[in-house]
């Protein structure tokens, strides 16, 4: 039963179907619920493989039923933080009923919200849903966002302490085998409307117009910090200077504790954000090595390897979000300023979703605010000189991942 319910937790963390089109023994592909259980019982114990032999002929702990009963129960998980969600933001809004008609219960807003979120349905179609009006779903959904941002961001995002990163980072050691590592960085073009009046402000490299969800996550899928709302014309090194946590970053002013040293060395090097060749090499941020370097350098290639292998938890996270909020796959029909809110609710929506589950609770950084200007204004560019010593400490991490201490042992 253990096994059962470790495997319905992870499938519906990872948001994958539990039935396949063909169950039968004979199937090459008998859907993620069967197939995982089948992998799980190879690794158990020889005696449990034993029984498991023994009485699978007429214990069909695989059938319908049982499947049918545990996702039931993790859909009553579902309701009960849907209620949960709706107790934090009630008061916030909850309007009062009047003599000439009674306002929208609060319930319904939220519902109305969700369902714009996880569908990435227009306006128009959800009002013929709720039967209410266009404008009215719209201001509903702005609304509810907003008291999601209010009442909840500090909840599921606070701004980490030096005790925390410590936590980040063992996670990403134990976890991607990365040490000393408290954050994977990267951005995520969020398509919406040309807005008006913007020129070419918002139109990116992909051809198409959108704002930047510029995001570090943790070992657990995440959001540690974000910032919103850039232009998507800019690049992913330009936003990370100009935010609020680049300076805070380049100031020293986050609360990151000093030096550690490196697992079964005592070689101290700092605490590090790991990102791809958008960001600049710093002290405090490490890149791959170019591409023509690691055909030379076979201790090259393993450092970019094993760097990529800790930084995909940020594609992942990305991954994880389009999946349970649909707008991401639509073009967001929304000015600058509200989509900024649409995105950031949906952000602390995912770790919220999260902070249940088996994975450690997870924080955030202030937030720079960027609105719709009134003229065009130049982005300055982004120095890409590296200081010395930041050469110095990634040669040092790629030293460790070749040295005895710091390689992995089924490579």
């Amino acid at each position: 039963m253990e096994h059962l319910i470790d495997i319905v937790l992870f499938l519906d963390r990872q948001e994958l179907a539990f039935r396949g089109h063909n169950e039968s023994s004979s199937s090459l592909n008998k859907g993620h619920f069967k197939e995982h259980f089948d992998m799980h019982i190879t690794r158990c114990s020889l005696e449990i493989q034993n029984h498991y032999n023994a009485i699978k002929n007429i214990f069909s702990r695989l059938s319908n039923t049982i499947q049918n009963d545990l996702i039931t129960c993790v859909s009553d998980h579902i309701r009960n933080m849907f209620n949960v969600l709706f107790l934090k933001i009630k008061d916030k809004i909850t309007k009062q009923n009047t003599p000439f008609r009674e306002s929208i219960p609060p319930k319904e807003k939220l519902a109305v919200c969700l369902r714009f979120l996880a569908t990435g349905d227009s306006y128009q179609t959800i009002s013929f849903s709720f039967r209410l009006g266009h404008s009215t779903v719209q201001s509903n959904v702005l609304e509810v966002c907003e008291a999601i941002i209010s009442n909840m961001k500090e909840e599921t995002m606070p701004t980490p302490k030096k005790e925390d990163w410590e936590r980040i980072s063992n996670e990403f050691w134990e976890i991607w085998n990365f040490p000393n590592c408290i954050g994977a960085l990267d951005g995520k073009h969020v398509v919406i409307e040309a807005p008006p009046n913007s020129g070419s402000l918002y139109f990116n490299y992909k051809k198409t117009f959108s704002i930047v969800l510029l995001a570090l996550v943790d070992a657990q899928y995440k959001f540690i910090a974000v910032d919103i709302g850039t232009y998507g014309k800019n690049s992913d090194g330009g936003i990370l200077s100009h935010s609020n946590m680049g300076k805070a970053l380049e100031k020293n002013k986050m609360n990151i504790p000093s030096d550690r040293e490196l697992p079964g060395t005592n070689e101290k090097l700092p605490y590090v954000i790991i990102g791809d060749e958008a960001f600049p090499l710093k002290n405090y941020l490490l890149r791959p090595y170019p591409s023509p370097q690691i055909y030379e350098d076979e201790q090259k290639k393993v450092f970019n390897e094993r760097l990529s292998r800790a930084r995909k938890v940020v594609e992942d996270a990305f991954g994880q979000i389009t999946a349970k909020f649909r707008i991401y796959c639509r073009r967001l029909k929304a000015l600058p300023q509200n989509a900024d809110k649409i995105v950031m609710t949906t952000c602390i929506l995912h770790n919220f979703i999260k902070k249940d589950g088996p994975e450690t609770q997870n924080h955030e950084l202030p937030l720079n605010s960027t609105s719709l200007p009134n003229h065009i204004r130049s982005f300055p560019r982004q120095g890409g000189s590296a200081q010395k010593r930041a050469f110095e400490y990634r040669d040092k991490y790629k030293t460790f991942f070749c040295s005895p201490a710091g390689q992995l042992h089924w490579k």
